[in-house]
């Protein structure tokens, strides 16, 4: 009984092992691709080659991501403020393609060169910081209860 049992179990582990290598990949380039694609051009002018190093399953979720937050104007921040935040997470990473697109991108969305500079100063504060909290092993229960006093008083001193 035992024995037929776990071959019966055996059997229907061996079929669902076997239908899954049944399943038909997608085509190379599938619909959802091809419609991003159209769309990215449409929007963009061109299908920069970024998204083509994406696998084709990848490329609408990818684009949705991006025209959803990056490109959207009615998100709660705006162009500039999104582009300045790429900036300083891009001169942290570093990576000089985003350094360069998210700068070049700040400016279109009205960023000064003063804005540009400031952005990146912050990063490398916030940097820099980070490093001397982290590596300092400063016990963070305590650096939260300073924090909140340091804003308690300050907006004490405002009101």
């Amino acid at each position: 009984m035992l024995k037929s049992k776990l071959n019966v179990r055996s059997s229907v582990i061996a079929a669902g092992i076997g239908a899954l290598f049944t399943i038909t990949p997608a085509k190379a380039e599938d619909a959802s691709a091809t419609a991003a694609y159209k769309d990215i051009q449409a929007t963009l002018g061109s299908v920069p080659d970024m998204f083509r190093t994406l696998p084709d399953v990848a490329v609408a979720g990818a684009w949705a991501e991006i025209k959803g937050v990056q490109l959207n104007p009615k998100t709660a921040l705006d162009g500039k403020t999104k582009e300045l935040m790429g900036l300083a997470v891009a001169a942290q990473i570093p990576c000089q393609y985003c350094i360069y697109f998210h700068t070049e991108a700040a400016k279109l969305n009205g960023a000064s060169d003063e804005e540009i500079k400031e952005t990146i100063a912050m990063a490398a504060i916030v940097r820099h910081w980070s490093t001397m909290l982290n590596g300092s092993q400063v016990d963070l229960a305590t650096f939260k209860k300073q924090t909140d006093d340091v804003f308690a008083a300050v907006k004490a001193k405002s009101q």
